[in-house]
């Protein structure tokens, strides 16, 4: 529906446009047409057929943003609207004093074109410099939070969160992980990952029925006990085809880290510099090296001093 209501008000307002827009040609210009009527109506339909166009890329133009709000983190997606509304009251105050000259009625379209062109600038360098210093910001959010004063001061830095990927559900150990509290942030799924385990339990192979269904439990499970932590994401990209390279692209558009045991989908990530957390790596590292019990072969390289 928003689809339409887009398209539709570039065609209305194109044939408005394009209606109008006579108005704006000299007198001696328009004393030679004879239908001037006539002429509106065609300028009005070439109005239509620009708004047509116009409204197609603004429509896609839509959906991009749409897609990439949806993606964005909270504190990034707060910071940029603090830029723009900031940028927006300074070209107000900047411009204000515009309107108050006196012009002439010849180039009285300067004033709108002076505050269109001005409030696309200042909104623009608002959320550059969002970007660029929305540590700052956060002191004009909640000047008396201690942890946004560490924040702002470079001293605390806010938790990663963490995209999950189909091998970690299954295997099940990142539920034990998160009991521990060893894994900090919130914790990502996907909803391909949710279709991927799906299709999984679906299977007409019963190994990997039961293997889908443990990861579909499991997850229940952990959403249940960790309901503001487990969060699906609804992020989605029809013009990739594999999983594990959506995995890498959501992570680099939200900067998170993966959550992996897939040894290939480790490196291919790392390879694109995204931070990967594998599961198997840190079982391999928390294992001691011998266990009581174990047996040593020893190899004597020095005969001793001391008589046994």
């Amino acid at each position: 529906m928003i689809d339409f209501i887009i398209v539709f008000a570039f065609v209305i307002a194109g044939a408005g446009i394009g209606f109008y827009s006579i108005d704006l040609l000299p007198s001696n210009a328009l004393a030679n047409v004879s239908s001037i009527e006539g002429l509106s109506t065609v300028c009005a339909g070439f109005g239509i057929i620009i708004g047509f166009g116009v409204g197609l890329s603004a429509q896609t133009g839509y959906r991009r943003l749409e897609k990439s709000i949806s993606n964005m983190p909270v504190d990034m997606l707060l910071s940029r609207s603090v830029g723009l509304v900031l940028g927006l009251v300074i070209a107000n105050l900047m411009l204000a004093p515009l309107f108050l000259l006196p012009i002439p009625p010849d180039f009285s379209f300067i004033k709108p074109l002076a505050a269109v062109v001005g409030s696309i600038l200042f909104a623009f360098s608002g959320v550059n410099l969002a970007d660029a210093h929305g540590r700052t910001l956060l002191r004009l959010i909640n000047p008396n939070s201690v942890e946004t004063l560490l924040v702002a001061e470079g001293t605390l830095k806010p938790a990663t969160s963490k995209v999950l990927d189909t091998s970690c559900i299954i295997d099940g150990r990142i539920e034990e992980l998160l009991q521990t509290g060893f894994i900090e942030g919130q914790i990502l799924v996907p909803q391909f990952v949710l279709q991927e385990l799906q299709l999984i339990a679906d299977a007409q192979n019963s190994r990997k029925r039961s293997r889908g269904r443990r990861g579909l439990d499991i997850l229940k499970h952990m959403q249940e006990n960790y309901p503001r932590r487990i969060v699906i994401h609804p992020a989605d990209y029809d013009d990739i085809p594999t999983v594990d390279a959506k995995l890498v692209r959501l992570a680099q558009e939200i900067s998170a880290a993966l959550l992996t045991n897939d040894y290939n989908l480790n490196k291919v990530a790392s390879l694109q510099q995204v931070p990967v957390l594998n599961v198997n790596d840190l079982a391999q590292a928390l294992r001691p090296n011998y266990l009581p019990g174990d047996s040593l072969d020893l190899k004597i390289v020095k005969q001793g001093k001391e008589e046994t």
